[in-house]
């Protein structure tokens, strides 16, 4: 069994990260370290363990932490977690800008354990499937690309509230998502052509990736509509490809996060897929976009 605390107590917390840890037969849930006490001592009440008064107490209990916090939290706690050796599960953004990021991605290499980036859409097997549809190696410039996220959680529900995601939008939220998932389909991103960010949090980007396709995104957090529309196509010499199923439980996806990650602790691999530099080569893309603005 993976003893594994929880750092976090928000709705992501709540409701994907502690059930789908308390229900997997191969971890532990050792607790929880909250900055406030109370959303600790709730997540326990429901889900069993300890509810931890400091998070260097919770470290000395676990071989590994699971991470549901906003990004500047997640880069500034995330040195200390690894330096003590413990593999870690991370939220997507790893940081809250690019030195942070370096810095956090820095230290887990240096630590040499295991990091996982929860990345929803990656553990999901239509998108799995939508993947293997591809051809090996970069697209070309005879491929077109569009991602389209489209959802109101900042105009309601449990994530009105969140103040990076209000600030920043759903660059920060939705971008390491639909980024990940077209470099994964067409190759990396070579440059991020042109960024708006309109009325309602509404941002369009243009991408060039490496072997000359081009893609192009339209996501918000900030439009009435309910359910979420999601859509990833990808059209040309790659042939066709549609995908608009979104995971409906999380926690299951995570599940399968779960799987992957001791599969790979068993194995001493400390460079996966997900891992803390996957999330710093996506916080640089970020930037980018961001930067196009000014």
């Amino acid at each position: 069994m993976l003893r594994i605390g929880l750092v976090g107590g928000g709705p992501w917390a709540r409701g994907v990260h502690a059930p789908a840890l308390a229900a997997h037969r191969g971890v532990d849930l050792v607790g929880v370290w909250t900055r406030r006490p109370e959303p600790a001592r709730d997540i326990v009440a429901s889900y069993g363990g300890e509810a931890f008064g400091s998070l260097s107490a919770l470290v000395e209990a676990v071989d590994a932490v699971a991470f549901a916090v906003p990004p500047s939290v997640q880069g500034a706690l995330l040195p200390e977690v690894v330096a003590a050796g413990r593999h870690v599960i991370l939220d997507k953004p790893l940081a809250d800008s690019v030195p942070a990021a370096e810095r956090a991605a820095a230290a887990v290499e240096a630590a040499g354990v295991c990091s996982t980036t929860m990345f929803t859409l990656r553990f999901a097997p239509a998108t799995r499937q939508w993947l293997a549809g591809f051809p090996e190696g970069p697209a070309d410039a005879g491929t077109t690309a569009t991602a389209r996220w489209l959802s109101g959680a900042t105009l309601g529900g449990p994530y009105a509230d969140s103040s990076w995601r209000g600030d920043r939008g759903a660059l920060l939220d939705i971008g390491p998502h639909l980024i990940d998932l077209l470099e994964a389909a067409l190759g990396e991103v070579a440059e991020v052509e042109w960024a708006r960010r309109g009325d309602g949090d509404l941002w369009q980007l243009g991408l060039r990736h490496v072997g000359g396709a081009r893609s192009t995104l339209v996501l918000t957090i900030g439009l009435p509509v309910d359910p979420t529309e999601m859509e990833v196509a990808a059209f040309g010499t790659v042939g066709r490809h549609v995908l608009t199923d979104r995971p409906e439980d999380p926690a299951r996806c995570y599940g399968v996060l779960l799987d992957e990650f001791l599969a790979a602790i068993a194995a001493g691999e400390t460079t996966g897929p997900y891992s803390a530099a996957r999330g710093l080569r996506l916080q640089k893309v970020l930037a980018e976009a961001e930067a196009r603005l000014r």
